[in-house]
């Protein structure tokens, strides 16, 4: 009974290990946890108040679907001040950020059409594009050159059903940042053969080293470029589910239709906490990216005395890919080290045919506990 369009089309294996790991921490089992991306942080004082407030003053209704007007209006004030997209309120939809990603394959995507996505990236960017009846077309990326993917391979993988290009920088799972040279050189590629640009941008404040480049801010890229991103790894709101798609106003209506007719619009008083959150002081904010630089300096650096694995210095977001040496399979090694080791780590598989002898490990949580699970790992690969 289930649908043709489900097939091929896995659960999300970092969901389906965070619920494996939280099962075994109710049985009482001591599980150091770097499978999630999710910020240990509390969500910033000013936030949660501001949601307070709009919850006192009985803000709990229906928004308009595309959101509250001073929350599109604070977005695409950031979008312009941080990145420098040319943009308004009329181009801004507030949604949960996967969920834009989703909404932005159904939306622009036919079946048969292909999509140029990097390899390995996130495990969801390929289940959306197959539910959408399309075809993704991976781009290998290489440890030596940090990831970053070629502009050339791109070029040369576009066939006449490429339609769009995806884009992840800072990447989930690696931590690389595309330069400006890259992104310059992606934005030609696509104008030269009429291709949509998804840039999927929710790290981009999480930058330890060089910058942030939307390529939506490249000359005459606006117009086919839809740019996602949201405050679930900024402001540690993973579980407010906020973020936003900032697009042309016809790419915009688009996504409203499938908006209106799925979750209607994002929660009223959360959405007022959002608009705190991007207009208010970013105090916490920074001291958060300060403190996963800290946290990433320790990770490189307690990884590199492990034998057998090597592992590059990321850029941004909080993740580790290390390589390993041994030809067990990632999601193999994953599970011994789970049940051997009692650390949680993401296969590298899960993240495409070029993750394979890797796996991920997130630093988005304390000091001891990424002392403590590498300390395990590194007696986990000495008896492998």
């Amino acid at each position: 009974m289930v649908a043709k369009r489900l097939s091929g089309v896995p659960a999300s294996g970092t969901v389906a290990l965070s619920n494996l790991v939280s099962h075994m921490k109710l049985q009482g089992i001591d599980v150091v946890s770097f499978s999630m991306g999710e910020p240990d942080f509390v969500t910033p004082h000013n936030v949660i108040e501001a949601c307070k407030e709009s919850l006192d003053a009985g803000f709990t209704h229906y928004t308009p679907s595309l959101g509250i007007p001073e929350l599109r209006k604070a977005v695409a004030s950031k979008a312009f001040s941080d990145n420098k997209i040319h943009c308004t309120a009329k181009n801004v939809l507030i949604t949960p950020s996967k969920h834009a990603i989703y909404m932005s394959a159904v939306a622009f995507l036919d079946p048969g059409d292909e999509v140029i996505l990097p390899d390995p990236s996130w495990v969801s960017y390929e289940a959306d594009i197959k539910l959408a009846r399309a075809k993704p077309k991976y781009i290998p990326t290489k440890f030596d050159d940090n990831f970053i993917i070629n502009p050339d391979l791109i070029a040369e993988a576009i066939t006449p059903k490429t339609k769009m290009i995806l884009l992840n920088s800072p990447s989930n799972p690696t931590g690389s940042v595309m330069p400006c040279e890259t992104v310059r050189a992606i934005a030609q590629i696509a104008k030269e053969n009429n291709l949509m640009v998804l840039s999927d941008e929710i790290y981009e404040s999480i930058i330890y080293e060089g910058k942030h480049h939307s390529i939506a801010a490249v000359h005459d890229m606006f117009d086919r470029t839809i740019t996602i991103s949201g405050l679930s790894k900024t402001y540690a709101m993973t579980g407010w589910r906020l973020g936003w798609a900032i697009a042309s106003e016809a790419n915009i209506k688009a996504l409203d239709i499938l908006q209106t007719h799925t979750i209607s619009c994002c929660t009223s008083f959360a959405q007022k906490a959002a608009v705190a959150a991007i207009t208010g002081p970013q105090d916490e904010r920074d001291a958060m990216v300060s403190e996963f630089k800290k946290r990433r300096d320790l990770a490189v650096d307690l990884m590199r005395e492990i034998k057998g694995i090597e592992v590059n210095v990321p850029k941004g977001a909080f993740y580790l890919f290390p390589k390993y040496n041994s030809k067990v399979k990632s999601e193999i090694l994953c599970t011994k080290m789970l049940e051997e080791a009692h650390v949680a780590a993401t296969p590298g598989s899960a993240f495409g045919p070029s993750g394979e002898g890797f796996f991920r490990v997130s630093y988005a949580t304390g000091e001891e506990q990424i002392r403590e699970g590498l300390s395990r790992i590194k007696k986990f690969m000495l008896n492998l």
